[in-house]
């Protein structure tokens, strides 16, 4: 391999790097909604180039994650009561959706992934009813994961990317309003492992239902969404 082609592959390997950090920062608030995105700023805080960085930021606006203001530069996309509704419904569109065609594929693996995923979102839940905030992010992450391994057997990429793409925006809503619905959220879930194991998928498209409805109205209730 040529010097010039391992330049290239570090390179592209610095910039996917900084993509994923800026956007994982936008997605759990680290970078609040309207943040002025500062190029010189971005370079020192994620190491990359400036026309690196003008790329990443290009990528998140086609993801509505950053709005781009012409000649004025780049700022975090804003939140809106509106907005945060139209999520919610597509989620619940899309994830009901995956969840009909995952239970009619899944196999004995995919009873595994579904179990252990709810496993570790359940015993975080645990900490977090006992009052243990200090692990919002994790208990996030554990959420996602339940979710995704509940219709990882869709058979659907497609389906499955635009799912996370539109979850990613309705956990960024939940982490603005670090919402935490307790006992009724997981009771959800372990209701959404019991449909997964009986193969109910009417019944976990209306515990779901529920479920973000729920998450919603509970987010706004913090007032920290207008």
């Amino acid at each position: 391999m040529t010097d010039d082609v391992q330049a290239s592959l570090q390179i592209l390997a610095v910039g996917e790097s900084a993509y994923q950090r800026i956007r994982t920062d936008i997605v759990f608030g680290r970078l609040p909604p309207g943040k002025k995105l500062k190029l010189d700023q971005l370079k020192a805080n994620y190491g990359a180039s400036v026309s690196t960085l003008r790329e990443i930021l290009n990528r998140l606006s086609s993801e509505r994650l950053v709005i781009a203001e012409g000649q004025k530069g780049f700022e975090v996309a804003p939140v809106s009561i509106a907005n945060l509704r139209e999520i919610a419904a597509l989620r619940q569109l899309l994830e009901c959706r995956a969840l009909e065609q995952s239970f009619r594929a899944g196999d004995v693996e995919w009873e595994g992934r579904v179990v252990a995923a709810h496993h570790r979102l359940a015993r975080m839940e645990e900490r977090m009813a006992r009052g243990d905030r200090t692990s919002t992010e994790e208990w996030k992450q554990y959420d996602w994961q339940f979710h995704q391994a509940l219709i990882s057997a869709c058979g659907s990429k497609m389906l499955i990317d635009t799912h996370a793409a539109v979850f990613d925006k309705y956990l960024r809503y939940q982490m603005i309003a670090l919402s935490y619905r307790g006992e009724i959220a997981a009771r959800e879930h372990a209701e959404l492992l019991e449909s997964a194991l009986r193969r109910d998928a009417e019944e976990a498209c209306e515990v779901l239902r529920r479920h973000v409805s729920g998450g919603v109205e509970h987010a706004l209730a913090t007032g920290t969404i207008g």
